[in-house]
């Protein structure tokens, strides 16, 4: 796969012919930028073709107005479209708004082997960069936004912050939706073995007690008391831990000694009930997080995304479940938070109007229509968060959870942290089901991070 990846950009240097596109070593290529008037527009296109079977309006100029999304996360267009494309049509009648998504042929790879032009990249921090940066498309938004007016002093700082972090200063991306992780739980497994429910602005070990006391076998079914996505926990880690030293680009899985705080607090602590235990060795990994929440039932409580709410909206209604914010080791301070970036791509040919779409995106009315679906808005607005679950099913519950505690400080990400993530995850659940010893996952770890690290180096 790799050596097709690496022929199809050599195919794509050659029919190009242009001295911004990367060499014939199976490098990611460069795609060059759009300007101003139609004949460096031209000039500019490298080939790269917008849906032929949807020209779109027409601007000032003359030329057709599409702005194509596009995304590897794997979202269906319905999705989309709930989201953000139906709104963004209503704003903009005269602009053709198109989703690619990801399907067979729909790789990044193979679009910009095609010549497929899209115009914005959408993805969660981390993975925006892993696919970005080595395919060249990423673009400077930092002059965009300054014509446009868009007042970055009202977004929560961090996200932004985050990204200038991981380009240099730059602006390659615009949040516009973002997550946090909270503590989800089952009324009915509480109800069943008479313990008191879980509350806003718990504290870790007020969490752990209740797992330990819900973690036990009855009528041969055996019921946990807390669940979670190993990977989630530790890519929005509540205590900031990079996951790669970004000065040196080493990994610090085995140098920083907070990862082992990190996995016996996350990992281990809740999870130490003898009959818990005793499945975990058994079964070799972690329990699936959502199949023992909502399919199972035999989970009490899950710390997962909060996005979850208009994710698996269906599926929630087999449960009878609410929120509260995620217990906290540092009182008032949850997880990070794991923003989505939209960044207008090099190839993009109507740079303004694709502006004016993302200026749109994180207006106040775009935000508040998020927030009303249970989508966690990006601006630091109360006005904003008080909508939030409004068109909900689910407005009667615990909703103000979201927002309860502030978010942890984002660590300076890089291009790799999205890969390691799962590294480290692997050998945190090697260590939880009893494969391994702390230390030896940890060195482990680095040294599987370091291969991965050398790997990506090469592509480059």
């Amino acid at each position: 796969m790799k050596e097709k990846a690496a022929f199809l950009k050599c195919v794509l240097f050659l029919l190009t012919l242009t001295p911004l596109l990367g060499g014939c070593n199976g490098k990611p290529h460069t795609v060059a930028e759009g300007n101003g008037s139609q004949t460096e527009q031209a000039n500019a296109d490298n080939g790269f073709r917008t849906s032929p079977d949807s020209p779109g309006s027409k601007n000032e100029k003359g030329d057709p107005v599409e702005i194509v999304f596009y995304t590897n996360n794997g979202d269906s267009e319905a999705s989309f479209d709930y989201r953000y494309g139906d709104l963004i049509r209503q704003k903009f009648p005269d602009y053709s708004i198109k989703y690619i998504t990801r399907t067979q042929g729909t790789n990044l790879d193979e679009l910009l082997a095609n010549k497929t032009r899209f115009d914005i990249f959408f993805q969660s921090i981390g993975n925006f960069e892993e696919w970005a940066f080595p395919y060249g498309i990423e673009y400077d938004m930092s002059e965009l936004i300054k014509k446009h007016q868009v007042d970055l002093n009202r977004f929560e700082p961090t996200i932004i912050e985050a990204m200038r972090q991981a380009s240099g200063g730059k602006l390659f991306g615009l949040p516009v939706q973002t997550n946090n992780l909270v503590l989800y739980y089952n009324k009915d497994i509480f109800d069943k073995f008479g313990v008191e429910y879980p509350k806003d602005g718990m504290i870790w070990q007020d969490m752990v007690r209740l797992s330990l006391r819900l973690s036990r076998n009855d009528g041969n079914r055996q019921y946990l008391g807390y669940v979670h996505s190993p990977s989630h926990t530790i890519r929005m880690n509540p205590m900031s831990i990079p996951g790669v030293d970004a000065k040196t680009d080493k990994p610090t899985i085995y140098k920083d000694e907070r990862w082992k705080t990190f996995y016996e607090t996350y990992f281990k602590s809740p999870t130490t009930e003898s009959g818990y235990t005793n499945l975990l060795s058994q079964t070799g990994t972690v329990p699936n997080n959502n199949n023992a929440f909502v399919k199972d039932q035999n989970a009490a409580m899950m710390m997962y995304l909060s996005s979850l709410i208009y994710v698996w909206e269906e599926q929630l209604k087999q449960v009878n479940w609410d929120i509260v914010s995620l217990p906290t080791v540092k009182p008032g301070v949850g997880s990070q938070s794991y923003p989505s970036y939209f960044g207008i791509t090099k190839m993009a040919k109507h740079k303004d109007a694709a502006m004016e779409v993302l200026k749109f995106m994180v207006s106040d009315e775009f935000q508040s229509s998020l927030a009303r679906k249970g989508i966690m808005p990006v601006l630091n607005k109360e006005q904003i968060k008080r909508e939030f679950g409004k068109d909900s099913p689910y407005r009667d519950r615990n909703m103000k959870a979201v927002f309860y505690n502030d978010f942890a400080p984002i660590p300076e990400r890089t291009p790799y942290d999205a890969k390691i993530v799962n590294t480290y995850s692997s050998f945190f659940t090697q260590t939880n089901v009893g494969k391994l010893d702390i230390n030896s996952a940890l060195l482990q770890a680095e040294e599987q991070a370091n291969i991965a690290i050398e790997e990506y180096k090469k592509k480059q």
